[in-house]
């Protein structure tokens, strides 16, 4: 018996595939078998593994609790929690349509305009091995995990336009379609292999755009004004006021942005060496500056400068540095953020009064003014000393130079108007389809009493 109970477990170890091929492996083959089992994954580097999971989790803070408590705290109080809502639900439906097919229109094999959504359905073949194309040194999964902290955020700056007057259902179904639509096309355009736009891989017209500049600032800055000027304008607006009804949520959310906003920008080098550190720098300085230029502004226009002021500056500069952040020195940073801020201080102030358009928490004054500016001026400012590939990119089987200059400031003008375009018509397209099938405004009396109430039968304070 106990010699039986010793040979059917070695029995079934040397016959692998028992019970379909019952053809014995030679000892040579039992060994290459044990040493790839015990290998590690190829490739892969612990170091740029960690800083990744960590920039992946930093990406995340900004939406949660970061985008919810800086729009949440701007929004009045009947209406706090509705709006924090909007960013709240997306990581759960953006990270279930990530999985389903997400991913694989954004970094799966394709076209030059989008993926096969099949290629990882239910993220067949992304694990632990290195996918050599996007992340040669981290497993294939961390790389997935830090692009869809992308796809999150990106649609939730939306809701910030749309705050204290959209359907809730509506909104979701809008999210859902833009996501698939507009965001995960864009996104393989600029960053998918083969995609259009992608300057390393393959592509055919080489922009520039190291963390999300058309994906996703000027994307989500244009789709926010369409929703804005097709939802209208709040019963109210602009009329009577409507204050922040809690600055303090505001700054906190704030501080976690620029916090978070290393991971977006440091991390999109996917590796722990230099070009993170100088993305890392640049986003900082890039904030400062502009946090300064709004506040002087606003202290030359008003008399006073604000606290937030100060804080949407800091957005400004922050959103402004994004496609800049991998190709630009610290000198060059501090000068997109000063001039983000006070383009975007003009922008919000000036541009939205001539045109009294009800873009609630200035969404496209910030994240849309502030990620053209910065795609442009990365136009003239890419230095190949920062990022040396830049100097020798592969396009259309030839080599040529990206380093700041006229040519590419053309490259990054075409690739800005082709995103508002595509942005700004598709969310056109989408709204049209939502409001035919299920209304896109609550009514007066719904608004009246606020989307807490009207949308999820709750409220934030109780008195």
């Amino acid at each position: 018996m106990l010699s039986i109970c010793v040979m059917v477990p070695l029995w079934f170890y040397v016959y692998e595939g028992f019970g379909a091929e019952n053809v014995p492996l030679s000892v040579e083959s039992r060994l290459a078998q044990l040493e790839a089992k015990a290998a590690p994954a190829s490739g892969v580097n612990s170091g740029d593994n960690a800083w990744l999971l960590v920039s992946s989790a930093l990406v995340l803070m900004m939406t949660a609790p970061g985008l919810i408590l800086f729009y949440g705290g701007l929004v009045r109080q009947k209406n706090v929690l509705g709006t924090m809502m909007h960013s709240l639900v997306l990581m759960a439906v953006v990270s279930v349509l990530w999985v389903l097919f997400g991913y694989s229109m954004a970094f799966g094999d394709g076209n030059a305009f989008v993926g096969n959504p099949l290629q990882h359905f239910l993220l067949r073949g992304v694990g632990t091995q290195p996918n050599p194309d996007y992340a040669p040194t981290v497993p294939a999964q961390t790389f997935m995990l830090f692009q869809m902290m992308f796809a999150i955020i990106t649609p939730a700056l939306i809701s910030g336009a749309v705050a204290e007057r959209i359907k809730f259902s509506s909104y979701l179904l809008f999210t859902v379609l833009w996501v698939s639509l507009i965001y995960f096309p864009l996104a393989h355009m600029v960053w998918g292999k083969g995609g259009y736009f992608n300057w390393a891989l393959g592509g055919k017209a080489p922009l520039l755009d190291f963390a999300g500049g058309t994906v996703v600032h000027i994307s989500s800055g244009v789709s926010a004004l369409v929703c804005a000027l097709m939802l209208g304008r709040r019963l109210g607006f602009p009329r009577e006021p409507m204050p922040p009804h809690n600055v303090v949520l505001s700054l906190i959310g704030t501080g976690l942005l620029w916090v978070g906003w290393f991971g977006f920008n440091a991390g999109s080098a996917v590796n722990a060496g230099g070009l993170a550190t100088s993305a890392f720098a640049a986003t900082h300085f890039s904030a400062a500056g502009a946090a300064l230029s709004w506040a002087f502004c606003e202290w030359w226009q008003k008399g006073k400068p604000s606290v937030l002021g100060v804080a949407s500056g800091m957005v400004a500069g922050l959103a402004s540095i994004t496609p800049a952040s991998g190709f630009v020195s610290i000198p060059g940073a501090l000068v997109i953020g000063l001039a983000a801020g006070s383009l975007c201080y003009f922008a919000v102030t000036r541009l939205k009064a001539k045109f009294a358009y009800d873009d609630s928490l200035d969404v496209f004054g910030v994240h849309g003014v502030g990620s053209t500016l910065g795609m442009l001026m990365v136009g003239f400012l890419a230095n190949i000393q920062v990022n040396p590939a830049i100097a020798s990119a592969q396009i259309s089987g030839q080599t040529v130079s990206l380093m700041g200059g006229y040519g590419q400031f053309i490259n990054q003008v075409k690739g800005v108007t082709f995103t508002m375009a595509f942005a700004g018509i598709g969310t056109y397209v989408l709204l049209r389809v939502v409001d035919a099938l299920c209304g896109l405004r609550i009514s007066e009396d719904e608004e009246t009493l606020g989307l807490d109430l009207s949308q999820h039968g709750e409220s934030a304070y109780n008195d």
